[in-house]
Order: structure tokens, then C-alpha cells, then sequence
């Protein structure tokens, strides 16, 4: 599946222009500055970049940020209804989703994707999910077929209105999501798992060949400052990396931990990193049998 990132690489690739600012996501920001897609625009040096919270000040992807700025950022854990568990919780792992005989049992959503749940499992186990050793994939392979009878579907579409209207009790699913999910089901709570949580970063940066460079970074600086970041947030429904845009974000979101993830979370995120080639084809080897 060609995602929107591998979009603008395409585009970018084929010489685009029109393009002042872009949009790409951590994993892609590395792959574009590999590849002199990017301008540097020297972001951690502008006026506003002060107000840039740890970790999105130096991420691995672009340390000295160089080449990008940070835009919107989320999660990737699981959300449940605490009405239909007994005692009204779970413990925060991934073992109360992979279990087969968890508290979810036939009535848990997970992800159509095998990366993000391949990550789950091996963040579970405590393996790198880059291993490159098949005797981890194999690990990370059993955790999955057994859990697989216990899961009602694997489906990344419609996991909001799923959760709503209670055809599952519990979704592996990104915190925006979850975010619009207690919207229409108040008891639903969404967890950072203790083994980690994949966490994504979307960008901004300036590819090659833009015609308005020092508007771009005119634009850039602005939305660093936390009452115009907030208004992005806003819009999205995610969180973003700027301090103090709490103030100005809508109750609801500041209010949901789902999106303004509690601080003593934070050592729970677990970078999304470009694995190479052998460990990308174990992960497919163990989804193709999974899903067979």
C-alpha cells in the first residue's frame, strides 16, 4: 500500500515544483535529506523554535533540525470501553490486548497492519522490532497466532465508529481516533502500554527547487509559536510538540490524555526508525503467515 509519504517522495523524485512547504513524516524526513530532496532551513535557529518540547527538539531523524520543524505528532496504542471489564480496567500493557484469553476475548479490533502490530507484539517481548534474527520473528510470530483466534477482525478502517457502536470492546488504534472514539462512547479510555508505544511525527520542511524559501520559513517560525500551533491542533485532533499551546487548545483535547499524553508517559515512545531490508522481510514473512 502506497501510503502519502511515499507519494510526495514520488513527486519530489520526479522533479515537482509548485511546492513551498511539505509535509513528511519522520521516517520520510530522513529518507528525503539521503536523497537531497531538502533545503536546510535551519529551524532549531529560528526565533521560535525555543518553545519546541523534548523529544521533537532533536529526533533521530533530523538531530540538528537542520532540514525540518515539527508539526503534528501521535501514538499508536489501544483504546477500550472500561464499562464492559470487570472492575472498570485493564492493566496497561500489551498483554491485556494480545492475550488470548484477555479480558477482550472475541471482541477486539486490531490494526490491518503489519507493521504496527508486528511492533505491538515485539515491544511486548521486548525484541527490536528491526531484528534481523529469525529466531525473534518466530517469537514475535507465536504471540500473534495465539492471540489470533481471540481477535474479531484486523481492519484499521472504522475503528471509531466500531468502538461506538460496541461492536468490539477494545481497538488497537491511533489516539486521534481514540480522541473522536469517547466522543461518541464517554467510557472509553485509551492506553500507553509499559512495554512502548510507536510514536509518528509529521514535519515541516522545504523541498528543492521551492520559489519562496524565505516565506517558507517566515511560515514555519509562525507556526512555532503555541497560540498558531494550537489552532492546528485544533483542526486535527492531535497533539503537537510546542509548549504551551495547552492554553489555547480546545478543552477537550488538552483535557484527553489520549491526546495530551500525561508526562510521566513520555519514556514509553518508541521511535518509528527505517529497518533494513532483512528485517522488513521478516516482518512480512510473519504477516503472510499470520494472515493466512
Amino acid at each position: 500500500m502506497v501510503g502519502l509519504n511515499e507519494t510526495l517522495l514520488a513527486k519530489l523524485q520526479a522533479g515537482a515544483t509548485g511546492y513551498d512547504v511539505v509535509v513528511p513524516s519522520d521516517y520520510m524526513v530522513q529518507i528525503l535529506i539521503k536523497q537531497n530532496l531538502l533545503q536546510e532551513i535551519d529551524a532549531g535557529q529560528m526565533a521560535d523554535f525555543k518553545n519546541v518540547g523534548a523529544p521533537h527538539d532533536k529526533p533521530w531523524y533530523d538531530p540538528e533540525r537542520k532540514y525540518s520543524a515539527p508539526y503534528m505528532w501521535g501514538t499508536t496504542g489501544f483504546s477500550y470501553d472500561t464499562a464492559k471489564v470487570e472492575g472498570g480496567k485493564v492493566d496497561d500493557s500489551w498483554w491485556s490486548v494480545l492475550n488470548p484469553d484477555g479480558p477482550f476475548k472475541g471482541k477486539l479490533g486490531m490494526m490491518n497492519d503489519p507493521v504496527e502490530v508486528y511492533k505491538a507484539a515485539a515491544m511486548y517481548l521486548g525484541i527490536n522490532y528491526c531484528t534481523e534474527n529469525s529466531e525473534d520473528a518466530g517469537k514475535i510470530f507465536k504471540v500473534l497466532e495465539a492471540q489470533k483466534p481471540s481477535v474479531a477482525l484486523y481492519n484499521s478502517d472504522g475503528t471509531i465508529e466500531r468502538m461506538v457502536a460496541g461492536e468490539v470492546i477494545a481497538h488497537m488504534q491511533w489516539n486521534g481516533a481514540a480522541h473522536r472514539t469517547k466522543e461518541g462512547r464517554p467510557t472509553v479510555a485509551y492506553v500507553y502500554p509499559k512495554e512502548g508505544i510507536n510514536f509518528w511525527n509529521d514535519n515541516f520542511a522545504v523541498p528543492v527547487g521551492a520559489k519562496n524559501v524565505e516565506n517558507a520559513k517566515i511560515f514555519i517560525d509562525w507556526m512555532m509559536k503555541p497560540e498558531n500551533i494550537a489552532q492546528a491542533s485544533n483542526f486535527t485532533g492531535y497533539n503537537n510538540a510546542i509548549e504551551g499551546s495547552d492554553q489555547f487548545m480546545d478543552k477537550a483535547l488538552s483535557a484527553d490524555p489520549a491526546v495530551a499524553m500525561p508526562p510521566a508517559d513520555a519514556d514509553r515512545l518508541r521511535d518509528i526508525k527505517n529497518c533494513s531490508q532483512a528485517a522488513r522481510d521478516l516482518n512480512d514473512k510473519v504477516w503472510t503467515r499470520l494472515k493466512k
